[in-house]
């Protein structure tokens, strides 16, 4: 056998390196620093369009203004949720759930078709550690200059850089967290509020607590989130199947890989299209080798394909060395038609079917949910009491909640037993997004109902043509 021959991958034995002073113990091993190279291509400009996008909408939708109010507000004191053109009470839980229960939908049906997708383009984690290594290549530099920085002895080029990047870091990290609690306090208020010092401790505690955590997951943690703490990383697999897209490396085209210079046909050479560069894996987030199969540490954001297409081209071989494919297409070579024929599958088309369907059902309701709410409540100090007049009384407490822009006039009623009357009839104003509680007294005469249970209705008629009405049920006592 010719010595000078490159070795094939199942004879390559892979020797750990440890950094000098890093130990390992019986428990765990030495993580070394990841340092991920900058790369251009297709992938990266959708990374990067996923983080203006998100942040712009993150950022600045607090700002916006609907009317007179915030346009998103989560206002937990007053126990009401702007979100655009609704005000949500706590009433209206099953909406948050709905939108719980599609979340969960969407990301089965994105992990079914194309993997981590989520992970690699959307998640938080990956935002904030992009926009973070973003400012440690424009301060630092490159990898290259990185790793002789941190390599480099205490100077004041490196302390002025590393507090300069931590500085810019922190500032981020705290607008991140100033933001954040500007959903659930008005953003312009709690500026204002800032510029004058007058901060709640509340307010002081979350600014400080969700910018530390930005701070630390984006500028230290990083792909430590992604592999150890996200649960995803770990229940991923069961949503996979051999048909959902990956990146994935193609090894009976690179294999046997070696470096070598451009020109020469690698057949010739009795070498795979690989020349193993290793650019594949300075440029992953998580520092993994995608030659060596799929992992579950892989977010699969699509930089090794970037990284490899670009050599690829500089070699003038054919891209697509390492691509997103199937198991099944990957072994059967398919075409791309065939391929995204089998990604269609019947899974996907039910995922998305049921998607669409709760999507649909969640927003029709949201249009045509009634802006009027009623809450009953007996009181409990008075079950049931003969009045003057010879007329048996109950007592109960109405909490009537407008959930429209302007204020609202009603009107109470209540039907079920032969005679009912409410007391006082009156006309009931409550305030735009606002509810008022009501004391309203039922009144029938006496021997008009056995005794027991009796079920009346509380009718509330919103005044003006078109007004909505809200029946509720209420039990009107007897005693013996």
């Amino acid at each position: 056998m010719d010595s000078s021959a490159p070795a094939s991958p199942a004879s390559r034995k892979i020797i750990p390196i440890v950094p000098a002073g890093a130990e390992t113990g019986g428990l765990y091993e030495a993580t070394k620093k990841i340092y991920p190279r900058s790369v251009r291509g297709v992938f990266a400009r959708w990374r990067w369009a996923m983080v203006f996008l998100t942040q712009l909408v993150f950022y600045g939708m607090p700002w916006a203004q609907w009317g007179e109010r915030q346009l998103v507000l989560f206002d937990l004191a007053a126990r009401r949720f702007y979100v655009f053109g609704w005000v949500l009470y706590p009433q209206d839980l099953i909406y948050l759930s709905g939108l719980l229960v599609v979340s969960a939908l969407a990301l089965f049906l994105f992990t079914a078709v194309a993997g981590r997708l989520w992970c690699g383009y959307g998640c938080p984690q990956t935002v904030y550690t992009e926009i973070f290594m973003w400012v440690e290549h424009k301060i630092e530099g490159n990898r290259t200059a990185r790793m002789r920085l941190d390599a480099e002895p205490i100077s004041a080029e490196k302390l002025v850089k590393k507090w300069f990047k931590h500085l810019v870091w922190i500032g981020i990290a705290l607008w991140t967290g100033f933001t954040f609690v500007g959903y659930f306090t008005p953003i312009r208020e709690l500026g204002m509020a800032f510029l004058q010092t007058r901060m709640g401790s509340w307010e002081v505690f979350w600014v400080f607590f969700y910018g530390f955590a930005t701070y630390g997951n984006a500028g230290f943690m990083r792909e430590q989130v992604c592999k150890y703490m996200c649960p995803y990383a770990r229940f991923q697999s069961a949503m996979f199947d051999r048909d959902t897209l990956i990146v994935t490396y193609d090894p009976k085209r690179g294999e046997p890989r070696a470096p070598r210079r451009k020109g020469p046909d690698p057949r010739s050479m009795a070498l795979g299209d690989c020349i193993d560069c290793g650019l594949c894996v300075q440029v992953c987030p998580t520092g993994i080798d995608i030659r060596e199969g799929l992992q579950y540490e892989c977010i699969g954001c699509g930089l090794c394909v970037d990284a490899c297409d670009t050599v690829m081209k500089k070699m003038a071989y054919a891209p697509r060395l390492i691509r997103y494919d199937t198991q099944n297409g990957m072994e059967a070579g398919w075409s791309r038609r065939q391929l995204m024929r089998r990604v269609l599958r019947p899974r996907v088309l039910v995922y998305t079917a049921v998607l669409a369907l709760l999507m649909a059902g969640l927003l029709a309701s949201l249009v045509t949910r009634t802006p009027l709410k009623v809450d009953v409540v007996r009181d409990r100090a008075s079950l049931a009491r003969i009045v003057e007049g010879g007329r048996l009384e109950n007592v109960y407490r109405l909490q009537i909640m407008n959930a429209t822009e302007e204020p609202r006039g009603y009107r109470i009623a209540a039907h079920g037993i032969e005679g009912l009357s409410v007391s006082p009839d009156e006309r009931v104003t409550v305030g735009p997004a606002q509810s008022r509680w009501v004391a309203v007294r039922l009144q029938v005469p006496y021997g008009a109902a056995s005794a027991g249970s009796h079920p009346v209705y509380f009718d509330i008629r919103e005044e003006g043509a078109g007004g909505v009405q809200v029946s509720e049920k209420a039990v009107f006592l007897v005693p013996r």
